[in-house]
Formats: structure tokens, C-alpha cells, sequence
């Protein structure tokens, strides 16, 4: 039986049999079959949130016209912001098939020790900072000591954490319940006065789809040289102008307002941060292998014990920056910082935007997502004048909604996995 003919190198050169390079159409007939075969195994990945929150964006608009306004759109960004960053932690956590209840607790006690450190003990703004990232990361590596070392279940760990570090809160702001931030603080002005230029904004919607390019292209050419399928030049460069033009159009409509807040920027910045790691680096591959299951990562040689670390630590140092960022929204922690729908519109934001709850799928992306969806229903409703039991009501059909896609996709794995 004769082996399929190749091409050869040249005679002499070094390197020996190289595969004839893969054409343009069967390069983009290659990524087709990738999508398809993601959406038939049950992972559409981005499209249903992304769909859901155009229906929202859609009949908001329909009720009431000012929704989708430039004012309320800049608004809408800066809002989302605290619980969004706060989300991001939640998905560190739910990659590795754990849950953090406490977050909304924690966040409050990073308001809470910022706002003591920096008004009553007179610290710089840095320093009060510093110590209360610390004292997040802290908590995040003693709950990860706990389950590690003992055994005891995530969820039991946080839940004690909820209720032990509210109390914490309580305790720091003392009987007057609440420290003002002052208003010319540059905590302050960067959560609610700080706005970038026009030309600043569209330098970085130019720099983005630029890096975009960049990185697309020099991938394609490391699997060019490999021998496999590849991105054409034509198909990289309309991946990174057609969402520049999107965000471009954005940027301006934003512009039409206040613009684009630096508080947002930090998100996003923290948002795509967070997907290199998750995807171009060891660490994030191993996250999502903890997740998958956890002793056939150990076996594969992954150590579980630091990256189950690393996932609470992020998350709970992620949950006092959105804390400290509330405060400084609100120019003041008090006692109800972190508390009512905080905990569990973050949980709910990083599941609405596709992470699993069993572990092992999901993006930061879904945090930035899922966190618009709860921001957007709750200023369509809040420009409707109805009352918050309708926004409790809608986003949970909304989350319930969302586990039940994922169990689908979940059990349509499992079945392709076992035919």
C-alpha cells in the first residue's frame, strides 16, 4: 500500500518533507467546520447572551425611547462597572468548578477599610488601597487553605465568609454606619468625573483592532509554518475592522454625552488582561483543566493546589476593587456597601454570560456580558418607573434562563462524548 504523495523540500535543504500549504478555501471551509461543529456539540459560546441583550436593548427602546439615549448609554457603562469587575473574580472561581457567596461581603469590606484607612487614620489614598487589596487576597488564600486543607465544601467556606466579613464591615465603620470619601479625591473624580477625550477614544478603538490584526497574524503565520490550516490576511483584517468600526460608532455616539468614562477603560482593561491569561497561557489552560475535573488535571501533571489558589485569591482581590470602585461612584462606604442584590447580581452576571456553574467553560468576556444584560434591565425598568420586584423578577427568568442553556449544552456534550 503506497503512502499519499506530499510535497518535498528541496533536494539538500534542511528540514526534509514539508506538507503542501493549505489553500484559502480550504483554510475557510477548515473554520467553518470548527464553528459548526462547536454549535451542533452544544457550545454557541457568546451568541445567546449577545443575542439576549439586543432583544433587551430592543424593547426597552420600543417602552421607552430615552433608554438607548447617549446619556443614559454613558450612564449605563459607568454603573456596570463595580459589580462587572466584581464578576470577573466569579468567573475565576466558577472555571475551576467552585463557588465565592462572599464576594458582595468582601467588596463591602474593601470599601469599608478604604474609607476608614483614608478619611479617619489620614493614610494616603495608595496606601489605604494596598492594604485593602491585601487583606482581600488574604481572605481569598485562607478560603482556598480551608477547602485544600480540611476539605470543606466552597460554598460552606463562603457563605461562613458572607456573614463573618458583613460583620467585619459593620464593626470598622463603627456606630456612624458610614465614612464620606471627599469629592475632590482622585478616587472620587476617576469614578465619576473623568472621561477620556474623543481623540483618546478612537486612538484606542484604532489600537485595538491593530493589535487585534497583529496578534491574529502572527498566529496564522506560526501555523503556516507548521503546515496548518490558517487565517488569510482578507479574513483577519475584516475581524479586526469590522469591530473597530462597531466600537468606533460606539465611541461616537458615547461622545455625543460625557463619552467614554476611565472607569470603563479599567474594566475593559481588566477584562481583556484576564483573557490572555484564560487563553494564551499555561495558567488558564490549567484553570479550565481543575475545572473539567480535577484529578484528571492533577494527573496530567497540573498542579490543582496553586491554581485553585490563584482562582480566590483573584476573586476575592477582583471583589475589593469593585467594592472600592462603588464607594468611590457613591463617594462614601457605609453600611449597606456590598449588600442587597451586590452578591448575587455578580454570581448572576457571570453566569448570564456563559460561564458554567459545573465548571471548566466560560471567558471574562462573560462578566462584561452578562453584566450589561443586569445593568440594561435594570435602567429600562428604572426609565419605566416600575418597581425593583419587577428587575428582581425578570433577572432571575433571565438566569434561570441561562443554567438551563448551559445544562442542555452540558448533556449534549456528555451524549456526543459517549456515542
Amino acid at each position: 500500500m503506497t503512502e499519499p504523495a506530499v510535497a518535498t523540500s528541496p533536494e539538500g535543504e534542511r528540514g526534509g518533507p514539508r506538507k503542501r500549504p493549505v489553500s484559502r478555501s480550504e483554510g475557510a471551509r477548515a473554520r467553518w467546520r470548527t464553528v459548526s461543529g462547536r454549535l451542533r456539540g452544544g457550545d454557541p459560546g457568546l451568541l445567546p447572551v449577545l443575542a439576549g441583550l439586543v432583544v433587551i436593548w430592543v424593547v426597552m427602546q420600543i417602552l421607552n425611547p430615552v433608554f438607548l439615549s447617549s446619556a443614559n448609554l454613558t450612564n449605563l457603562t459607568l454603573e456596570s462597572v463595580p459589580v462587572g469587575i466584581i464578576a470577573l473574580g466569579v468567573v475565576c472561581v466558577l472555571l475551576v468548578g467552585q463557588i465565592d457567596l462572599s464576594v458582595g461581603s468582601v467588596s463591602g469590606l474593601g470599601a469599608a477599610v478604604l474609607a476608614v484607612l483614608f478619611v479617619d487614620r489620614g493614610l494616603s489614598a495608595w496606601l489605604a488601597v494596598t492594604a485593602a487589596l491585601a487583606l482581600a487576597a488574604v481572605i481569598g488564600w485562607l478560603y482556598a487553605r480551608i477547602h485544600l486543607g480540611i476539605g470543606v465544601p466552597s460554598f460552606v467556606i463562603t457563605l461562613g465568609g458572607l456573614l463573618g466579613f458583613l460583620g467585619v464591615q459593620l464593626w470598622l465603620l463603627g456606630p456612624k454606619g458610614s465614612v464620606n470619601l471627599p469629592f475632590d479625591s482622585g478616587l472620587v473624580t476617576f469614578a465619576q468625573l473623568q472621561f477620556l477625550p474623543p481623540w483618546a477614544s478612537y486612538t484606542l478603538v484604532a489600537g485595538g483592532a491593530a493589535a487585534l490584526y497583529a496578534t491574529g497574524a502572527a498566529r496564522a503565520a506560526e501555523r503556516r509554518r507548521a503546515g496548518l490550516t490558517a487565517a488569510s490576511r482578507r479574513f483577519l483584517l475584516g475581524r479586526s475592522l469590522v469591530p473597530a468600526a462597531g466600537l468606533g460608532g460606539a465611541v461616537w455616539y458615547l461622545n455625543r454625552d460625557r463619552g467614554v468614562g476611565w472607569m470603563f477603560v479599567f474594566f475593559l482593561a481588566l477584562v481583556l488582561a484576564l483573557h490572555y491569561v484564560l487563553s494564551r497561557t499555561s495558567f488558564g489552560k490549567s484553570m479550565y483543566a481543575v475545572g473539567g475535573g480535577r484529578e484528571a488535571a492533577r494527573r496530567a501533571g497540573v498542579n490543582v493546589k496553586a491554581v485553585l489558589t490563584t482562582a480566590f485569591v483573584l476573586c476575592t482581590t477582583l471583589a475589593c476593587v469593585g467594592g472600592m470602585l462603588s464607594a468611590a461612584r457613591l463617594a462614601a462606604a457605609n453600611q449597606s456597601s456590598g449588600g442587597g442584590d451586590v452578591n448575587l447580581n455578580a454570581i448572576a452576571a457571570a453566569v448570564i454570560g456563559g460561564t458554567s456553574l459545573f465548571g471548566g467553560r466560560g471567558s471574562a468576556f462573560a462578566a462584561l456580558l452578562g453584566v450589561l444584560v443586569i445593568q440594561s434591565i435594570s435602567s429600562g425598568l428604572t426609565l419605566l418607573n416600575l418597581d425593583s420586584a419587577y428587575r428582581f423578577m425578570v433577572t432571575g427568568g433571565v438566569l434561570l434562563l441561562a443554567v438551563s442553556l448551559d445544562a442542555v449544552a452540558r448533556r449534549s456534550r456528555a451524549s456526543r462524548g459517549m456515542a
